[in-house]
This record gives C-alpha cells, structure tokens and sequence, in this order.
C-alpha cells in the first residue's frame, strides 16, 4: 500500500507529493482478459490511422494496453485500457522519455478517447454491466464517465463486429449513432469506424480511423504502394505520348 505523505504548510501539489510513472507498477497486476493476437494487431492499426488534424503530433501520446492511474487519493489504483489517446500533452513524459504508464496526477490531462476490446472476462466491465463491490476499486466505466470524463468511449467486439460508441454528455455517457459504420469526433477533425480490408495479412472487419469525410487515413505501405501506382500511371502517360509523337513524325528524344 502506498501511504500518502504528510501535508506542509502550504500543501504541496498531487505532481510533487504522490508516486510518479517510475514508482508504480507497468505490468499486470491479476487482470483478467490476457490479451490474444487481435489485442496485438488492432490497436498497433489505430495507433497508425490516428492523425488528428487538428493536434501538432508532439502534442498527442497514444496508449496501448499500459496502466492509467487516475486517483490520487489512492495511488495504486489503475484501468488498463487496450487503446487511449490524450490531446494537448507531450508525446513523452516530461517531454523526454518513453512513459511506463500513465499518472493523471502527473500528466493533468485525460484522454480523449478510449477504446475497449471485448473480450470474455472483461465483457461486463467493459459495457457497465458490472456493480462495484464495496471496498473495491470502481468499475471500468465508472473510471471512464464519472473520474475521468473520457468525451469519447468505444466497445468494439471482433466476435460479433459490433462497434459501440458513447458521447459524455452533462455528467454521463449517451449511446451515440454511428452514420455509415462511422462516428464523427469534430474536435480531433476525425472520424471512427469500422473497415474491411486486410492488415498484417489477415483479411477481416476492423477498427479504424478515417477523416472527417469519411476517408481512408492511410497506413505507410499503403502510400508507398499509392505512390508506386502514381509513377507507374506517369510512365504509362509519358509512353503513350512518346508514341503519339513518333506517329507525328517527331522524336520525343530530341525534345528538351
């Protein structure tokens, strides 16, 4: 148990009293749902597809299966979302190195968005089906809607390709309708939904990000194969002209 120091005379602030990133734990602790290989892939293709317009990218840190510690009244109590971004905070801790973790009373900003991955022995929490026990840390979605006020929180199970999405709205979270597979999120200039196509070699329904109008924000290989195609259009272009030219009784060759 971490005991909570002794207040001065005027108190210290939470950042220069309470544990930091290095002091609190980064792996699991008996958390249920040990990941599988979509808990792998999925969030590594959000990370990719996520490029607010609106947001310098240093100013952006994206989470993945770390702890987020989130009271300060006890330091050791932490979720462990599989995907969450934060604007307007440094992309590294103190604006230097790799985080362990994530210690609001460290960072004073809470993420944006976050997005949970059904699995089997995390479906309940993940949904706010389930009650706090007395003495007990708060549940899942109690963390998201009532401590952190999380504006945008996503369910998406690979089971049944169901996308959920829900607004924090005066105090609580509303089901938000998704148009066209898609929720739009004004603030970041982009929009969330789901995609056919194939990652990492494996062709199904997953979870990605869009623009604002609804398309694709592409991966590195698939601008590099964009870029290839557009060379190869611009040859075929230039041959076909070449050709036109010879008919002409010029020499393409003897042009500047």
């Amino acid at each position: 148990m971490v005991r909570l120091p002794a207040q001065t005379d005027p108190p210290l602030s939470p950042r220069q009293t309470l544990p930091t990133m290095y002091d609190l734990p980064s792996e699991h602790l008996e958390e249920p749902g040990l990941p599988d290989e979509f808990h792998s892939l999925q969030p590594h293709l959000l990370r990719q597809t996520f490029q607010p317009v609106n947001w310098n990218p240093e100013e952006i840190f994206v989470g993945v299966d770390i702890n987020l510690y989130y009271d300060l009244h006890h330091p050791n109590w932490y979720k462990r979302p599989d995907w969450f971004a934060v604007v307007g905070v440094s992309r590294l801790y103190e604006g230097h190195d790799l985080r362990l973790s994530y210690v609001l009373w460290q960072e004073l900003v809470s993420p944006f968005v976050v997005v949970e991955l059904l699995s089997p022995g995390t479906e309940d929490d993940d949904l706010g089906r389930t009650i706090r026990q007395a003495g007990k840390p708060p549940t899942k979605w109690q963390v998201y809607e009532q401590i952190l006020r999380v504006p945008y929180y996503f369910i998406f199970s690979r089971y049944t390709n169901e996308l959920q999405a829900f607004r924090w709205v005066a105090g609580a979270y509303e089901s938000a309708e998704l148009t066209d597979g898609r929720l739009l999120i004004p603030p970041l200039g982009l929009s969330l939904g789901l995609w056919q196509g194939c990652y990492q070699g494996i062709e199904r329904l997953w979870l990605r990000w869009f623009t604002s109008q609804g398309d694709l924000i592409p991966l590195p290989e698939e601008d590099a194969i964009a870029a290839n195609q557009r060379a190869t259009l611009a040859e075929e272009r230039a041959e076909r002209l070449a050709a036109r030219l010879r008919e002409l009784g010029v020499n393409p060759d003897e042009l500047d």
